[in-house]
């Protein structure tokens, strides 16, 4: 049978660009399509406009720790809509270096929303046509969970706005106790919001060593962020004006000028047209797939946030390279998601690998434990009282490293 085209990919992220690239290069035919804007969560709404919002923020205390090395500052302000205008210009400059990545090794690029309609077809919205393809790969991404259950929650805003707010709250609550909730409390708190961070567990990050979550809980306390535990939202109601009542499980009510929903993510499949073609998908709407990224239907891949694996950047990249190399290579290789480094932009930033300490005596007998936490040099002019910890976790009996925090 002809196809239209040898690969077709659904989704301009990092991961089904690398993908459509790759293959394109090879001399295939490759058609991608993208409704929103390419270069995805990470270039357009998430990685990278978050880390210069966090470099944004961190400019206060640098004018502040300035003194103590014999700088005089003077007067500072901080202007919100030029931090919004400059992070536009930056991420429309890394769009067209995505685009331009894919033209130049000659992937059709489509401006559109686009569905499956079977095991071969892909339905492209703008046109109105179909188009067939000898082997799709599916790298729609995610959305923030928008909380839709709870009473008032269209008061509230997620991730994607958070970086285009017309002004600057003075008042902010963020409900999460996750990387994108941690981040964003960091960032507001460091350009002079009053942040609180409402988490229904009982301490931030889960999933990551106990002694990371308890010492960043501490330091963004003493930065002035209120953090509360064993609580969530009950309802959200309109105040005056533009103001916001956000009611908790424990029976406060809170002003505030924005509500911040950063409770995960969830998989873009429920109008992706899956049930025409026939993939399956898992409880929580997740694309299934096998060792290869491939899904139950012969001629389908998923990459990246839309199968239920590890949410990352690199890994959707990772994923997207072994699928080429298995496909257009004749070299199979599996994605490997064990010991992936992570880094959190928090204030200030973790970075972590391997099992945490209750991880790694749960798989090994014996584990040393090496930890120290100290204020970093540089605060010892600036009179900062921050904390540093660095922790290593040992196999006893091997001396090998199974944990860097």
């Amino acid at each position: 049978m002809a196809f239209d085209f040898d690969l077709f990919v659904i989704g301009g992220g990092s991961g089904g660009v690398r993908a459509a690239r790759r293959v394109g290069a090879l001399g295939k035919k490759v058609g991608i399509a993208e409704e929103s804007r390419y270069g995805g969560t990470c270039v357009i709404r998430g990685c990278v406009p978050k880390k210069l919002y966090v470099y944004a923020s961190t400019f206060s205390e640098s004018f502040e720790d300035a003194e103590g090395y014999g700088w005089s500052v003077g007067e500072t302000s901080f202007d919100w809509p030029t931090l919004v205008a400059n992070k536009e210009t930056e991420i429309t400059r890394l769009e067209g270096l995505y685009r331009k990545g894919l033209e130049s090794n000659n992937v059709e690029v489509f401006d559109t929303r686009a569905e499956l309609r079977g095991p071969n077809e892909v339905w492209l919205k703008n046109e109105d046509r179909i188009v067939t393809a000898e082997r799709i790969v599916v790298a729609v991404g995610g959305t923030p969970n928008r909380h839709e259950d709870l009473e008032g929650h269209d008061l509230g805003i997620v991730s994607d706005a958070a970086f285009d707010l017309e002004k600057l709250p003075e008042k902010i609550i963020i409900a999460g106790g996750g990387y994108i909730a941690v981040e964003f409390a960091g960032i507001f708190n460091g350009l002079g919001v009053d942040t609180t961070l409402l988490y229904r567990g009982p301490e931030i990050l889960r999933g990551f060593d106990d002694d990371v979550r308890q010492l960043l809980h501490a330091e963004y306390e003493n930065r002035g962020i209120k953090i509360i535990t064993d609580q969530v939202f009950a309802k959200i109601e309109k105040g005056e004006g533009d103001k916001r009542i956000a009611h908790l499980s424990g029976g406060d009510a809170l002003e505030v000028d924005q509500v911040f929903f950063a409770l995960g993510r969830v998989p873009l499949t429920d109008t992706l047209g899956l049930q025409y073609a026939g993939v399956k998908t898992d409880d929580q709407g997740y694309i299934e797939v096998n060792e290869y990224s491939r899904t139950n239907v012969e001629s389908i891949w998923a990459l990246g946030d839309v199968t239920n694996r590890v949410q990352l950047t690199p890994v959707a990249i990772h994923e997207a390279m072994c699928f080429v190399a298995t496909e257009y290579r004749d070299d199979p290789q599996k994605p490997d998601h064990d010991l992936i480094a992570t880094a959190v932009f928090s204030h200030p930033e973790i970075g972590t690998v391997g099992l945490t300490e209750e991880q790694a005596g749960k798989e090994y007998g014996r584990v040393e434990v090496y930890k120290a936490i100290f204020r970093p040099m540089k605060h010892t002019l600036s009179g900062r009282s921050d904390r540093m910890l660095m922790k290593l976790l040992v196999d006893a009996e091997s001396q090998r490293v199974v944990g860097a925090h």
